[in-house]
């Protein structure tokens, strides 16, 4: 079997390990389990080793398996949320398959260096992002033909330069959200800023590691090739979930989105087919108003109702004058009775004192 017919079943052997979960013989046979001599050892990874060998400290794998399932499910939960992932890996061991799950998770990776200020000076960083890709865009359309050899040589020698450097975060127009690391004695500087930051990390822990700095350290060997591609690829499956659970949310929320507009849209439409049909209405009560027809006809009957209303008022009036005649005249002729009585008896007395006094003469 030749060296190209090896690497191919090894690749469909690790695509078979990444879908599938894990277990110790998965592991053991990967040689996740070999750690650095025990005269390099930290002893902050004592409790993820399991015995001595041969002047090598063994690694629990146990631990690694449940370690690396937390960190699992919170990869896959972040990325889910909208997160996105960062893959550092600078080492030679871990630079092609930090590249290659990276591009199969669809995620960001540096391979090659981290360059001090990353992510704590990223703004510097996003200007030299801004020329690899304006760089790459005036040579696809044909701007650097039109320079001289040396101006292009010069331009396709920055390209490639930019592009072993920035390469892998040409999209990365924000910080990530969490990075995963392998080996993190070599990318020490890389762990220091997204401490800085407060940004999750996720690591491969050896023996001579120092996992506090690590938020969820995964104890394994960080200088076997094939230990290295199995963890990094459950970290990409991880991930390739979490970015579908993310799809499936934003989908939910589009078409919620959508539901609720269309209910605002038949609202408004219930609204404005009422507004519509008070203006008819209104318009209605208008013409109804200017109507010259009706208008007369409505005259003419207000004419003869006010005409009658007159009349009656002035036949009330009339009726009214003349009963205060009558009552006037019945007034006077009861006083005139009144006073004749009065003077009557006025003639009566007069007479009697007259005869009273001829008497008294007499």
């Amino acid at each position: 079997m030749t060296a190209e017919e090896l690497t191919s079943t090894e690749a469909k052997e690790l695509q078979i390990e990444a879908t599938s979960p894990l277990d110790l013989r998965t592991l053991f046979t990967a040689g996740v389990h070999f750690g650095h001599p025990t005269k390099r050892w930290n002893p902050k990874m004592e409790e993820y080793i399991f015995s001595k060998r041969a002047g090598a400290h063994i690694i629990d794998l146990s631990k690694t398996i449940s370690c690396l399932e937390k960190a699992k499910e919170f990869v896959e939960e972040n990325v889910g949320n909208g997160g996105e992932c960062l893959f550092v890996g600078t080492k030679g061991q871990a630079q092609k398959a930090i590249e290659k799950y990276a591009n199969e998770s669809d995620s960001m990776y540096i391979n090659q260096r981290w360059l001090g200020g990353m992510m704590t000076n990223f703004q510097t960083v996003k200007k030299r992002i801004e020329r690899l890709i304006y760089l790459e865009d005036s040579h696809a359309k044909g701007d650097v033909d039109v320079q001289t050899k040396r101006e292009a040589l010069k331009a396709s020698n920055e390209i490639e330069r930019l592009n072993k450097f920035f390469g892998g975060i040409k999209e990365m127009d924000k910080l990530p959200n969490l990075i995963y690391v392998v080996d993190t004695v070599s990318e020490r500087i890389a762990i220091s800023e997204a401490n800085r930051l407060n940004i999750p990390v996720v690591a491969i822990v050896d023996t001579n590691s120092d996992p506090t700095g690590i938020d969820y350290p995964i104890p394994g060997n960080d200088d076997s090739i094939r230990s290295i591609e199995i963890i990094t690829s459950q970290i990409a499956s991880a991930i390739s979930r979490g970015k579908v659970s993310a799809k499936t949310k934003e989908e939910e929320k589009l078409a919620t989105e959508a539901d609720l507009e269309a209910q605002e849209q038949a609202a408004r439409e219930a609204i404005q087919l009422e507004a519509a049909k008070r203006s008819e209405q209104q318009l209605e009560k208008k013409n109804t108003k200017t109507d010259p027809k009706k208008n007369s006809s409505d005259s003419k009957k207000l004419t003869l109702k006010d005409s009658k209303s007159s009349d009656s008022s002035d036949q009330s009036s009339i009726d009214s004058v003349k009963e205060n005649k009558t009552t006037i005249k019945t007034k006077s002729s009861n006083t005139k009775k009144a006073e004749n009585s009065d003077n009557k008896t006025e003639d009566k007395k007069s007479k009697i004192t007259k005869k009273d006094s001829g008497e008294k003469k007499e």
